[in-house]
């Protein structure tokens, strides 16, 4: 049986200050370290004493998590009367408040320990009130008059009240909807508070709502919070997650986590200052590189277009988003690498938006851009580089871009083996996308002609009401085809 144990945390490792245990350890091999979480603890977990798999599937423990708390989960059952609010208030609580209801309840019911695999409980976690700076300590303190307002009987008192939203800020894991498109709310997994930060990590951490689907209950699975290892991890080494994304420079993310989560990030990334110098490189043409005062110009011009998009796409204007970004682009190519961060977050409001709108084809060309980038920054195994590379094959493949688009789905997938496993929601959908766009290059292999005309003719039957509003999807496939 699988069993993950607790090692006591090693010299100037990163992570907020926890408590510790000890425990035995060997080596895991990638995707063989899947964890399901219950509990909170300590400062540093290594790779755990277990037994090898027969399969070649990640196991997995489930974690008894409640499906019932709208915006925020916490390993639990359903509420009690004791979170039952006594009056009726004006609007509902907030999720802030209504997770810490459930933890109170929870504490109050079984000390906080959920099940014999918890390990500590949740109010022995660090809370970090004591670091907050004023705006948050603010927020904090409205939380609390809140949940007193919702919960007026309470037998705890306001400091223990503030020590658990302390412990939400800090220690909560943002939750996605089970296609990963949106988030839904942050869980508070106790186990897993115990991994540690490091920029470049051995792991990650993945929400998997399981699956009801199945005919014969044997087959369910429950939902539960999974970490996933991304390579091979020697013995004694200390499993990382991390905090904030990887696409920042060191000193970026450094101030990210120091607000946060407040602790100093000394991983070696941050340390050696890796790849920040690709992360805001100039364009190198036959040895010559722009002068530093026209990088720095482009650059500020940059900022000042991000702000421009962000609010025009909140505004809804997204041809002015688009605008905005053909210009920005123009700009940014003759003076920027294909590697600086400005210019990888122009090229992925474009392709999103030209997506969007249904301009696919040029929505491919940044697309592809992008994952380019992306690829010489991003760890190999990186969730978000797989979900990215799936985004900009899917993108290809409504283009008509078939072979391209099969490639870059199979390359999604077998990021996705690995970050998400192969029974989670969004692997499943790869795979029947890989084996639909396989089937479809087949066709374009052996006659273009009759692929792009069972395309136009798939085309036709969508609704005219989802067309873009210059350049139809049928019109650039009709296109190609008569100059084929």
């Amino acid at each position: 049986m699988w069993r993950c144990l607790i090692l006591g945390r090693k010299e100037g490792a990163s992570g907020p200050p926890r408590t510790s245990v000890l425990g035995r350890w060997c080596s895991l091999s990638p995707a063989s370290l899947l964890w399901s979480s219950t509990v909170c603890l300590s400062r540093r977990v290594t790779a755990a004493s277990v037994a090898r798999p027969t399969s070649t599937a990640a196991p997995s423990v489930s974690l008894p998590t409640t499906a019932t708390a709208p915006a925020r989960l916490h390993a639990g059952t359903s509420t009690s009367r004791s979170v039952v609010p006594s009056r009726r208030t004006e609007r509902p609580p907030n999720e802030n408040v209504r997770l810490a209801a459930r933890v109170l309840w929870r504490i109050q019911k079984d000390t906080g320990i959920v099940s014999d695999s918890q390990l500590t409980s949740v109010d022995k976690l660090e809370d970090h009130v004591a670091d907050m700076p004023a705006d948050n300590l603010k927020e904090l303190k409205i939380d609390v008059h809140n949940f007193l307002d919702y919960c007026p009987n309470t037998r705890h008192g306001v400091e223990y009240i503030s020590h658990i939203f302390g412990i939400i800020n800090c220690n909560g894991f943002t939750l996605s909807d089970q296609r990963g498109l949106q988030a839904v709310g942050v869980g508070l997994f106790p186990n897993l508070c115990l991994v540690n930060h490091d920029c470049w990590p051995n792991c990650t951490v993945i929400f998997n709502h399981g699956n009801q689907s199945a005919l014969n209950a044997t087959f369910h699975s429950k939902r539960r919070i999974e970490l996933r290892a991304l390579g091979k991890i020697a013995e004694n080494e200390e499993l990382t997650v991390g905090y904030v994304d990887f696409l920042n420079v060191s000193t970026d993310r450094q101030r990210a986590l120091k607000h946060q989560y407040h602790f100093d990030c000394t991983c070696k990334s941050c340390s050696e200052h890796l790849k920040d110098g690709l992360m805001m490189a100039a364009k190198e043409t036959e040895g010559n590189k722009p002068s530093d005062e026209l990088v720095k110009e482009v650059q500020e011009l940059s900022l000042e277009c991000l702000a421009k998009v962000e609010a025009a796409r909140t505004a809804g204007d997204f041809h002015e988003v688009v605008k905005l970004c053909r210009e920005c682009l123009d700009k940014q190519e003759p003076v920027l690498a294909d590697t600086h961060l400005y210019q990888l977050r122009v090229l992925s409001a474009a392709s999103e938006v030209l997506s969007y709108l249904q301009f696919f084809s040029e929505a491919a060309e940044y697309a592809r851009r992008m994952v380019e980038g992306y690829m010489k920054l991003y760890h190999p195994n990186n969730a978000q580089l797989g979900m990215a590379t799936m985004r900009a094959g899917v993108t290809h493949w409504h283009a008509g871009l078939i072979e391209v688009g099969h490639g870059m789905i199979c390359k999604a997938y077998a990021i996705l083996m690995i970050t998400h496993g192969p029974n989670h929601p969004i692997t499943k959908d790869l795979e029947s996308m890989r084996m639909q766009t396989e089937m479809e290059q087949k066709i374009f292999k052996q006659n273009e002609c009759v692929y792009h005309s069972m395309r136009e003719a798939a085309l036709q039957n969508k609704p005219m009401g989802m067309m873009a509003e210059a350049v139809s999807v049928e019109d650039n496939v009709k296109a190609r085809f008569h100059k084929q």
